[in-house]
């Protein structure tokens, strides 16, 4: 199962409507998604209108099991495991945990039927964060195009550092550094885009041109749709798609590297 976390330690660069398209377009792919909302703002069930009995905090609690946390088709081929503010207080709550920062991928860890897991994470490098760091084994990083979004990247690349150096035995790898709310008019674009396409650490990984401004967007998430259920023909629509596109290039590429490997070890 493929594992995608959608992070960065700034708000508002758009990670929910990121974690929500990465899920939307590998079902309409043919794939079976597992969405997990690691916000504690919960805002994928609300923009879903998900009504759930349990959430992530009952399942790191071990108030429930995998299975009762699962909310079932919130749209073909993909189901969730929902958060409430509630999480807000699981820092507290775990403190006296054994390793409390690997509980979501021990929860999760005899999960089967999926073909991919995408995770909206918190803007914050806290427990949750961890906890889906820890899962996942590939993440995104969307960065609107303002300093402080390009600031909240690296403070990001930096946490995911510490979380190799820490774990050194999980894989944790960058898939992308993904450009939101861009406009090829703007200046601010251009100077964000040239500071990401000069970074050491994500110009290697930066899917550009990214995502275009796109009021269409604004619209989809007030109608609880994903932008190819409200404007299959928008400019979201297509960068969307062209950024789907590229991840399954990913996909097939890191499936033929361990191909290549395998043939070297024999």
């Amino acid at each position: 199962m493929r594992k995608i976390a959608v992070v960065n330690m700034k708000g508002g660069v758009g990670k929910t409507t990121t974690a929500v398209h990465v899920a939307a377009g590998l079902a309409a792919r043919g794939r079976t998604v597992l969405l997990i909302d690691a916000d504690p703002q919960g805002n994928i069930g609300h923009g879903f209108r998900i009504r759930h009995t349990h959430t992530l905090e009952d399942l790191l609690l071990g108030a429930a099991p995998t299975e009762a946390v699962i909310v079932r088709s919130v749209r073909e081929r993909v189901d969730m495991i929902a958060s409430t503010p509630a999480a807000f207080s699981l820092e507290r709550r775990l403190a006296g945990e054994t390793q409390r920062e690997t509980i979501l991928a021990r929860r999760l860890r005899s999960l089967t039927g999926y073909d991919a897991a995408v995770i909206d994470c918190s803007p914050a490098m806290n427990l949750l964060t961890y906890n889906a760091l820890l899962y996942a084994e590939e993440i995104i990083v969307p960065v609107a195009m303002d300093l402080m979004a390009i600031i909240g990247a690296r403070q990001t690349l930096n946490g995911v550092a510490e979380v190799r150096d820490l774990w050194p035995d999980r894989r944790l790898d960058l898939l992308a550094v993904l450009p939101t709310f861009t406009s090829a008019t703007n200046n601010a674009t251009k100077s964000a885009l040239e500071a990401l396409e000069h970074d050491p650490q994500m110009g290697p990984y930066l899917f550009s041109p990214g995502i275009r401004q796109c009021i269409d967007l604004n619209y989809a998430t007030s109608q609880r749709q994903t932008i190819w259920e409200y404007a299959p023909r928008s400019r979201a629509a297509e960068d969307y798609t062209r950024f789907l596109d590229f991840v399954d290039r990913q996909e097939e590429a890191d499936a033929h590297a361990v191909k290549e490997e395998a043939k070297t070890a024999i």
